[in-house]
């Protein structure tokens, strides 16, 4: 049954967090010591030792931890996106689309809101208008009515009417698939046109949101804060071709365990691998008691989930109205 599958697989991932953090930690000593990070010398000088100390032998002394090398950075980033790719295989863009015209509407509807909010109103705005012509002929206050839910109804009304009439002007009706036309369009950044780039084209892009710059700065991937930054930092770390999927699984990761104002660590599958790990419940009964959506055993954020979500005991988010 799909709630039991999922129930099963929150529980699966706090089981798991002990042993992966211990053959982390095996692996990461093995890799110290062939590095000479924890060596004979350093030991038998006592390099960690108070002498060490006393003489101000940084050099040696193991309480004073080099920095990262650039080539270990991108060793540890790829290693953590390994590892989210394991748990959640099944990692999606969570907006309902069938087409490049839909994504980049609820894309852009998204904005102050959930995926969830926005895919329970979706479905009656393109019932009703589900082509760019037919969206900037509309009439503006019955767009507004039905976009209310999502907040901000007005402006995002403007926005997607207003993208819609360049779409038709411009484009002939078709969203492009080019970076440089899409931040074109009312209510388009470099976020929304990376969505719509590598989720409707196949297109490699990083999807810098709130989710993403959260994590990254939390492994220490990048110490940066402005979006066009974090996704120039992050990008040289991983293959472009690598960008979309990453985008998804730390996208996923944040959404579902490593919250903003408490992580659940101690159900964290990663938990061995983050340099974060303790500010948030270490507790792993008590984590479990943190997670969402499916890893929580609860309904995810579209009507319309893939099958790979729903086959490994995801559910699909109830309708407008429905609870």
């Amino acid at each position: 049954m799909p709630a039991k599958k999922a129930a099963d697989s929150g529980k699966a991932a706090v089981k798991k967090v002990a042993t992966r953090r211990a053959a982390s930690k095996a692996r990461a000593d093995e890799d110290a010591v062939s590095k000479g990070a924890v060596g004979k010398d350093a030991v038998s000088k006592g390099a960690a030792g108070k002498d060490a100390v006393n003489k101000g032998d940084v050099n040696k002394g193991a309480a004073v931890s080099k920095p990262e090398s650039h080539t270990a950075l991108v060793r540890r980033a790829r290693r953590v996106n390994r590892e989210l790719a394991e748990i959640y295989p099944y990692a999606h863009p969570e907006l309902d689309f069938e087409n490049p015209f839909q994504l980049v509407v609820a894309t852009v509807l998204s904005a102050q809101t959930t995926d969830l909010r926005v895919n329970q109103t979706t479905p009656a705005l393109f019932a009703k208008y589900p082509t760019p012509e037919d969206l900037a002929a509309a009439d503006p206050e019955e767009v507004e009515e039905i976009l209310r839910p999502t907040g901000f109804f007005r402006a995002k009304t403007k926005s997607v009417m207003g993208l819609s009439k360049a779409l038709v002007e411009e484009f002939g009706g078709e969203v492009p698939g080019r970076l440089e036309d899409l931040v074109k369009l009312p209510g388009v950044g470099r976020k929304t046109a990376f969505v719509v780039l590598g989720n409707a084209f196949g297109r490699p892009g990083i999807t810098v949101d709130t989710h993403f710059q959260r994590l990254v700065r939390r492994w220490k991937w990048t110490e940066a804060t402005e979006p066009d930054k974090i996704e120039a930092a992050v990008g040289a770390l991983f293959p472009k071709s690598d960008w979309t999927m990453l985008s998804h699984h730390v996208i996923f990761h944040g959404r579902r365990i490593c919250h903003a104002r408490k992580p659940a660590c101690g159900a964290c599958p990663i938990a061995p691998l983050c340099p974060a790990y303790g500010e948030g419940e270490t507790d792993p009964e008590k984590a479990k008691k943190l997670l969402k959506y499916e890893k929580g055993g609860f309904p995810g954020q579209r009507l319309n989930p893939p099958q790979s979500y729903l086959d490994a005991g995801g559910r699909p988010a109830p309708p407008l109205g429905a609870g």
